[in-house]
């Protein structure tokens, strides 16, 4: 960050400003990500002819370009400038949005959500990094706080908002997004402050091209495996595919300077297991997100407006918590408080997959698990933010960040691909249950994995990189003391 006498620094009239619009950007991805899946039964209603699978790829799509350049993205900004990336970021996915709205049919959609993909992976990282440089290091904790509690505030404002647009067109969750991304642009150019950071060498474009191709042959082989035939020439070949794939990927990462996963970082033992708990709770996330709109619409017939509303209680809960949860991580852990969180919402699925039936009971059954999952949702965030990036020097932050919210949007896909695959052609009480069951598990698997972090260690000092090691591997040599811990 640059200094503060123009007052766009740690001090001055426009700090404020350039908060507010770093979390714009980071309110209108929560939100999108939340408002589609809300809108789901307005789709299936569209595209009848879909299925499930089909209107999956509406949600999946999005998430296979984020995870896909999230690292790249977040290495362009610590090199090139958080907020040139950020502004464009927010540029694109603004963009996207319009376009998701005037889609004329469900392929150009899907190509649409994949864009907005694309802008969402531009912002992640270099929001995160650009809301640091405003706040001095032993604020560190509050801004990340800040962060995943703004998250939870557009996660729990899309379900009612979603809701209610959903009911006159599904277009309209799409709209929502323009006005604000529109304003913030605006402002941003004005109050953001650019960073200075060396020129490195270019991302890996195959190796992106070839982790895209990876997670969405993965992703089809989940979804689609039902509908098909596990035993079927397209299942077999796109698992194939996906396999091929990552091994590629990975031959790459060892291999470029500017990987799309870069080893350096997941030799860090506490980033590597923030990552995995981060991929398996979104993955608990996502098999939440899509199954609870659909049992409230389908099994208990209630309006989209109304199972969004009945929804809602838990993001509620979850913004409430988000905040408290990262000071007492500052204090106890993050690997305590964050095993606790993963514990509610496991919690949560648990007692949704014992307590419901066909019988409508809201506030005896929904309600009490959508209330413990919410705060166990808003527990974890904060830890599972401090797990994957306060581990790394400053310098790295934002690319650590990128490869968190990879984690946590393949995880999302495969969740999202696993219950429509459960769901397909099954739509009763005893398939919804089974999805409640895998929220639940990989809930806990992902609390198990934050608990073997162990307690937080400072992050090794800034040094200036080291040589590029034998065979092209990119090894700073704060990363690889930093993996020691």
């Amino acid at each position: 960050m640059s200094d503060n006498h123009d007052g766009r620094g740690k001090g001055g009239p426009r700090r404020g400003l350039a908060i507010a619009v770093i979390l714009v950007g980071v309110f209108v991805s929560a939100v999108d990500m939340l408002i589609v899946n809300v809108a789901f039964p307005r789709l299936e209603e569209s595209f009848p002819s879909a299925g499930l699978t089909g209107l999956s790829w509406v949600m999946s799509a999005y998430a296979i370009t984020y995870a896909a350049l999230l690292l790249p993205s977040g290495r362009w900004a610590d090199r090139s400038g958080t907020k040139q990336v950020f502004l464009l970021g927010l540029g694109v996915f603004t963009a996207a949005s319009a376009g998701c709205a005037a889609a004329p049919n469900l392929e150009v959609l899907i190509a649409t959500r994949a864009l907005q993909g694309v802008g969402a992976a531009l912002m992640a990282p270099s929001s995160m990094s650009l809301l640091l440089g405003l706040f001095p290091p032993s604020k560190r904790g509050v801004a990340v706080g800040l962060w995943t509690a703004v998250g939870g505030v557009g996660s729990a404002a899309a379900l009612p908002l979603g809701g209610l647009l959903a009911e006159v067109d599904w277009r309209w969750v799409f709209v929502v997004n323009l006005p604000l991304g529109a304003v913030a642009l605006l402002l941003g150019g004005w109050s953001l402050t650019s960073s200075r950071t060396e020129a490195g060498p270019r991302p890996d474009l195959l190796g992106i091209g070839l982790l895209a191709v990876s997670v969405g042959a993965v992703v089809g082989t989940i979804s689609q495996g039902q509908a098909w035939g596990w035993t079927s020439a397209q299942v077999i070949g796109l698992s194939a595919v996906g396999v091929l794939g990552l091994v590629l990927t990975v031959r790459r990462a060892r291999r470029h300077p500017a990987p799309v996963i870069e080893p350096a970082l997941l030799r860090i033992r506490k980033v590597a297991l923030g990552n995995v708990a981060t991929g398996f709770f979104f993955m608990g996330v996502g098999a939440m997100a899509l199954s609870t709109i659909l049992f409230l619409t389908q099994v208990w017939r209630h309006t989209t407006l109304r199972g969004a509303l009945e929804i809602a209680p838990g993001p509620v809960a979850a913004t409430l918590f988000a905040v408290p949860s990262g000071i007492l991580a500052v204090r106890y852990g993050a690997h305590v408080v964050g095993a606790v969180g993963a514990g509610l919402f496991a919690a949560g699925g648990l007692w949704w997959a014992l307590a419901v039936d066909g019988t409508p009971d809201f506030t005896g059954t929904f309600l009490p698990g959508g209330i413990i999952g919410g705060i166990g949702f808003g527990v974890i965030l904060p830890a599972l933010a401090a797990a994957s990036t306060l581990a790394l020097p400053p310098e790295r932050v934002a690319t650590g960040t990128g490869m968190a919210s990879m984690s946590r949007q393949i995880g999302m896909a495969l969740g999202v691909a696993v219950v429509s695959a459960v769901l397909t052609g099954h739509p009763g009480v005893g398939t919804y249950r089974t999805a409640f069951l895998i929220m639940a598990g990989a809930s806990l698997v992902s609390g198990l994995a934050l608990f073997a972090i162990g307690p937080a260690t400072p992050p090794a000092p800034a040094t200036p990189p080291a040589p590029a090691a034998p065979g092209g591997e990119h090894q700073p040599e704060q990363l690889s003391r930093a993996a020691t811990s």
